[in-house]
């Protein structure tokens, strides 16, 4: 079985050194590693082409694309079966490919493969995420798999980071990559998916997610996610006319407005205790 990773790369010429490393030392060998720079205005083109391995294939995009462009022209590029994601400041550990399509082989009906994440970069940031994910952690490995996500991914994205994603080509290749928040691409993705296949979690930390104040994430707008949810949903709706989904939005748009009170008024109340 190939697979192709696909990284998106703008201005971490400091990083992807190691992301690419992470890449060649895998202890699964069949494997292209596609890498489409958006333009960057650094040394990270100069950085990439100083590999000589033929399995890493370098795209340049003629004008800056954004995040979801760059990604779907990666996935249209490669030629594997199933798809890795990698972002350009992440790393993979050595088994990482090769448990996964162990997996893959195992489960014919699953689309999507992810797993638990090491942070490590900012303290403070990796602090926050540990805690903020606890809940998230301990769900997750409480659940039987593979199992359908379609209704688990509204109140929140329960895949940490993209850099820890294997998903089908072919499903990939079906999808819309239009979010209305670009920065949350992701979970836009993810619900989609889901809507198409069954997901495996591997509870395991395959991926070392670096958290810093660079990362594109920090960089771009923070709205709602609001906005994502319930656009989604219904856009899969029109697609399906599945009166299930209808019916669903409005109790899950309830309760995730309710855990918004409840975080605000958690939020007030240690606010006035310092």
């Amino acid at each position: 079985m190939k697979i192709s990773i696909v990284t998106a790369s703008y201005n971490y010429q400091d990083y992807i050194k190691e992301t690419i490393q992470s890449i060649i030392d895998q202890t699964y060998s069949d494997w292209e590693l596609i890498i489409v720079d958006d333009c960057s205005t650094d040394n990270s083109v100069n950085v990439i082409k100083s590999y000589t391995d033929n399995r890493i294939k370098l795209f340049i995009n003629k004008e800056n694309l954004g995040l979801a462009q760059t990604v779907k022209r990666g996935i249209e590029k490669a030629t594997g079966e199933w798809i890795v994601f990698l972002e350009s400041d992440d790393i993979l550990t050595k088994d990482y490919i090769e448990k996964k399509v162990k997996i893959a082989h195992k489960y014919q009906n699953i689309n999507l493969i992810f797993n638990d994440c090491e942070f490590f970069g900012d303290e403070k940031k990796i602090h926050n995420f540990t805690k903020a994910l606890k809940k998230t952690r301990k769900v997750l490995k409480n659940k039987n798999y593979p199992r359908n996500m379609f209704y688990n991914f509204y109140l929140s994205n329960k895949i940490f980071t993209f850099s820890s994603v294997m998903a089908k080509r072919e499903d990939l290749l079906k999808i819309n990559f239009e979010p209305p928040i670009d920065s949350l691409l992701d979970w836009w993705l993810w619900v989609q998916m889901a809507y198409i296949g069954d997901f495996y979690y591997i509870p395991e930390m395959l991926t070392k997610w670096r958290l810093h104040t660079d990362s594109y994430i920090y960089k771009s707008k923070h709205f709602s996610p609001k906005q994502l949810q319930m656009k989604i949903y219904i856009e899969i709706f029109k697609k399906t006319s599945n009166i299930l989904i209808l019916l669903f939005i409005p109790f899950a748009q309830i309760t995730w407005c309710l855990q918004q009170i409840k975080k605000n008024i958690k939020k007030s109340i240690l606010n006035k205790g310092k």
